[in-house]
Parts: C-alpha cells; sequence; structure tokens
C-alpha cells in the first residue's frame, strides 16, 4: 500500500509541475501566440494593384502609426472605411480585401498596429485603442459620421467595437469576432484560469453594448482559429436589428469568397 501511495504521489507531483510549466509559459508568451507581426523598414516600398498613398502617424519618439489609404478608381467618394485587420504580418496581408469596399466607391484606411510593418513601438491594448481613436477623428475631419463604416477581422474586431463605440458611424461590421480574449484563450486552454491570466482584454462583447450604429457579424461554422460558440455569445449583446450572419462551412479565413458574404457587404455599401 505505501508503494502505491508513493508511486500515485510521485505521478501527481509530476501532472502538477507539467501543469504549472505549461501555464507559467502561457502566461508570459501569450503576446507570442495573440500577435504574428511581419516587420518592414521604414524604406520598404509597397506594391499594390489599386491606388493608394501612405502616411506615418506619429505619436511620440517610439510610436509611429503607418495607415496605407486604398482609392476608388472615381473620384467621386462615397465614404471610407476604416479596416482593422487581423493578427499576422501586416497591411500586405489584407491589401487584398480593399477591393470589396473600393469598387462600391469607399475609400479603405488599414493600419498596421505598433510592431506590424512599418509601425514602430511596443504594442499594448491602450495603444490599440488610442491610435485607432485617431484614425477616427482624422476620418471625421474628411467625411461625415453617416459616410464612415468601421470594418473588423479577427483581432481587428475588438479595436473596431471600440471605435464605433465612441460615435456614430454608418454601420460597423464584424468578421470572425471574439467575445473577448479571456474567453477566446479559455477555450483552448479550458483548464486554466484564463480570466486572471490573459495581460489582454480587448472585450469585444463590452464595446458592443455601446454602439449605437447597424451591427453586422460574419461567422463560419468551421472556424477553427475563433470557434464559432465563441463569437455567438456575441448575440446576446446585438440590438434587435442588428445581424448575425452564419455562413455554414466557412472558416476564419475565406468568408470573403462566399455568395452570402458579398451579397451582405454590397447591401450595406450601396445603403
Amino acid at each position: 500500500m505505501a508503494f502505491h501511495r508513493k508511486k500515485i504521489f510521485r505521478a501527481l507531483k509530476i501532472i502538477i509541475i507539467i501543469y504549472c510549466g505549461i501555464g507559467i509559459a502561457l502566461y508570459y508568451l501569450q503576446e507570442k501566440f495573440l500577435f504574428h507581426p511581419l516587420k518592414l523598414e521604414a524604406s520598404h516600398q509597397f506594391s499594390f494593384s489599386q491606388k493608394f498613398t501612405e502616411i506615418n502617424i506619429p505619436f511620440n519618439k517610439e510610436d509611429t502609426c503607418n495607415l496605407v489609404k486604398f482609392f476608388p478608381k472615381d473620384s467621386a467618394r462615397r465614404g471610407v472605411v476604416l479596416y482593422f485587420h487581423g493578427n499576422r504580418e501586416n497591411v500586405e496581408r489584407y491589401a487584398k480585401f480593399a477591393d470589396i469596399f473600393t469598387r462600391q466607391g469607399y475609400e479603405v484606411w488599414m493600419e498596421d498596429y505598433p510592431g506590424f510593418g512599418k509601425s514602430t513601438g511596443k504594442i499594448t491594448e491602450n495603444k490599440l485603442y488610442d491610435q485607432a481613436l485617431s484614425i477616427r477623428k482624422m476620418a471625421q475631419h474628411a467625411y461625415a459620421d453617416d459616410s464612415i463604416i468601421v470594418y473588423g477581422k479577427s483581432l481587428g474586431t475588438a479595436i473596431a467595437a471600440y471605435t464605433a463605440s465612441t460615435f456614430k458611424p454608418k454601420a460597423l461590421v464584424l468578421e470572425t469576432p471574439y467575445y473577448s480574449i479571456p474567453d477566446l484563450f479559455g477555450s483552448y486552454a479550458f483548464i486554466y484560469p484564463a480570466a486572471k491570466m490573459s495581460k489582454y482584454k480587448l472585450p469585444t462583447y463590452k464595446f458592443l453594448e455601446d454602439v449605437p450604429s447597424p451591427v453586422t457579424i460574419f461567422h463560419g461554422t468551421n472556424d477553427a482559429v475563433v470557434f464559432y460558440n465563441c463569437a455567438e455569445k456575441l448575440k446576446k449583446k446585438l440590438k434587435p436589428s442588428d445581424r448575425f450572419i452564419t455562413i455554414p462551412e466557412g472558416t476564419h479565413h475565406n468568408l470573403a469568397g462566399f455568395a452570402l458574404y458579398q451579397s451582405v457587404i454590397d447591401s450595406i455599401l450601396s445603403k
């Protein structure tokens, strides 16, 4: 009996060590899991298939936000889409989506987060909010609020929801959103206290409560990055007139290729 108790105790000790070791790694490496930037030299020359310009917005000696503006072919402008992209690489990865909006007469303003692309500085949650707010104010100098659409993709959905909660844009559109980062982490590492371990909160659900404009959410049933049930929780935060669009068999990366997505987006842009 004593031998068996000693064996069980040793096994439990190993399990506890492994559990704590993984937990410590998850806590200190969570930014590596959450952000996957690809830095670019300041001298890097963008090459996109449509008209564009870039500007660098200085915030202080360390922090500069690189913003790329994509333009429609026609000189007439119907409005602007403030596009907050996902957690990978930089604007070059997401530029292909600008055409969805520019072909309808909208400019697309796409920023890179701190440490992404040509943007400099160390990323923090408050910087994500503050820089988005600055871009929103820039847009308001050029367009009326009802000509501004706020769009968020993946990581950018919480930033977009925050931005849309600070004024009354034409619409807020979220593609593959999450409830919050602690909730998302919890869906992967459910045996850990994700809410206490998460340095970043990015509470999409909380910001949605204060968005006065029409909200449209797109999510695919086969999303293996942000699981469908993580986004589905946002339904209870929507207004009766808001829409949660489920795309059967849609993944985290291919929603723009579905006819349902395209028809809904076109209806938003044409209003």
